[in-house]
Formats: structure tokens, C-alpha cells, sequence
């Protein structure tokens, strides 16, 4: 093995989270879903910024400026929008957050009928049963005073988020719903107690799931 040949690719693992996009149309489905976020003259869709940011901390990414590790491989990511425009569109949906969520969510949960069609028999609730939903809540810490961040539970500092899975059974992982940011000092409440707001779990659920989640 060598570190120095001809045609090296880092972060390639990153291609199987572009290849899965196109698969579900999540990558299309954001591009519509966000498109009265695009200024006119733009040359970024802010579906793309917001697939790359996702990418970007899957790929171990901890703020705006790491999409520069999809930058680096357009032959890999294609073209990635520069550290301004990424934080100007962010600020845009921020003013917006409401109706920006809302946009995201909707393509997300289309998105994930999508793979839950090409899973067949696999997908949860394929069976016309329940589909399960584990709720739990998860220390994040955090190095500096982001918003929300407070002293944990634990005596670390960060977040003490909400999270939902769909539960794929013994043979399959969790899969991530949704998340609600909290802060470090919210206790780690059981499930009747947590206040949230209501269909919380459910706004990026598949319309599959209906009454039955």
C-alpha cells in the first residue's frame, strides 16, 4: 500500500452518503424544498450546501468551515459552495427557521419513504405492524458557550439533546427521526414527562407510518 500513487481519494467513504442522496432524490428533493432561499444570481442551491454540510459532519465535521473536506475532492463532492455563502445561507433559513424546518422535514420524510420503498420487506413496519420508536436523550459536550450549552448531570459541559430512532429490531441499527436541541441541564426525564412539541418524532417519518408510529 502506498500513500503517494496517482489517484489517491480521501474521504471516500463520503460517496456512499452522495450515492444514498441520489438513490432517495434527498439531494432533489432539498433543492425544490429550498429554493425561495436562493438569491437570484446565486450558483449554489441551498439543497446542495445544506447535503454537503450534512456530509461534511458525517465525515467528522464540527462546524461551517469543515465543508472545506468536501472542497478539496470536487471530483468526488462537485462543487462546494465557499465558507460565505454557506454562513449567508444559513443566516437566511435562521431568519426563517420556521418554514425552513418545515421544507426540510417534508423532503426528508419523502426521502425516507423513498428508501423505505427500495428496503421492501426489510423497511420497518413493511409487515403493517407498528413501527417502534425509541426515545432517549444523549450528553453532546461542548468546548465553548454555544447556544443552549450548560453545565451537565454528568458535570461535563454541552448539550442534553432529545433524540428519536426507529427501531429496525435485532437485525438492523436505529434509525435517526429527529433530534431536539436541549440545553446541558435538562434532566434525563423518562419519556412521559419530556415536554415536546407535538408530532415532534413524527415530521420526518415516511406518511407510511400514519397513526402507527
Amino acid at each position: 500500500m502506498s500513500g503517494d500513487g496517482t489517484g489517491i481519494v480521501s474521504q471516500a467513504g463520503g460517496l456512499l452518503l452522495t450515492q444514498a442522496l441520489r438513490a432517495t432524490g434527498l439531494d432533489r428533493g432539498l433543492e425544490a424544498a429550498l429554493e425561495r432561499w436562493q438569491p437570484a444570481r446565486a450558483v449554489h442551491a441551498p439543497g446542495k450546501i445544506i447535503t454537503d454540510l450534512a456530509v461534511a459532519v458525517a465525515l467528522g465535521g464540527d462546524c461551517l468551515a469543515d465543508v472545506a473536506i468536501l472542497r478539496a475532492q470536487p471530483e468526488l463532492f462537485g462543487p462546494v459552495a465557499s465558507d460565505p455563502v454557506v454562513s449567508r445561507l444559513v443566516a437566511r433559513l435562521a431568519a426563517d427557521a420556521p418554514r425552513a424546518l418545515r421544507a426540510i422535514r417534508a423532503a426528508r420524510a419523502a426521502a425516507r419513504q423513498r428508501a423505505w420503498d427500495l428496503a421492501g420487506g426489510a423497511a420497518p413496519g413493511a409487515d403493517g405492524g407498528l413501527v417502534t420508536m425509541d426515545i432517549d436523550a444523549t450528553i453532546v459536550t461542548s468546548c465553548s458557550e454555544k447556544e443552549q450549552a450548560m453545565p451537565t448531570w454528568k458535570k461535563t459541559y454541552g448539550h442534553h439533546p432529545l433524540t428519536v430512532f426507529a427501531d429496525h429490531g435485532p437485525d438492523g441499527p436505529g434509525e435517526p427521526l429527529s433530534f431536539m436541541l436541549r440545553p446541558g441541564n435538562a434532566g434525563p426525564a423518562p419519556p412521559p414527562t419530556i415536554s415536546a412539541p407535538p408530532g415532534w418524532g413524527w415530521p420526518s417519518c415516511p406518511a407510511t407510518c400514519g397513526d402507527g408510529c
